[in-house]
């Protein structure tokens, strides 16, 4: 399971399919955003659930793409950490 929340190709084609499916007369999870956008008038329990199951690949991706994102960023970030000096005086735990 934990291989394929983190499967980016998974997590995309479970996006483009069943995020979006029905595809006509417009995107299903579209719908779903526009009629809460709009006040979510009418909405009973049926409708959020169906907005959370067609929104969860797309949560999904989201946090993927920001993990990757935020690791990549670490590797190519230069160390903020201080060159030590050395000191000419010596430090308390070692003897004279």
């Amino acid at each position: 399971m934990k291989n394929t929340i983190n499967d980016f190709r998974i997590l995309l084609l479970a996006s483009l399919t069943l995020g979006l499916a029905p595809f006509f007369p417009e995107p299903h999870l579209l719908g779903k955003l526009r009629w809460v956008l709009g006040g979510a008038v009418g909405m009973t329990a049926i409708d959020w659930f169906d907005l959370a199951m067609h929104g969860l690949p797309w949560a999904l991706l989201i946090r993927l793409s920001v993990l990757r994102g935020v690791q990549a960023l670490q590797r190519k970030a230069p160390s903020t950490a201080m060159p030590v000096e050395k000191s000419e005086y010596p430090s308390p735990d070692n003897s004279l």
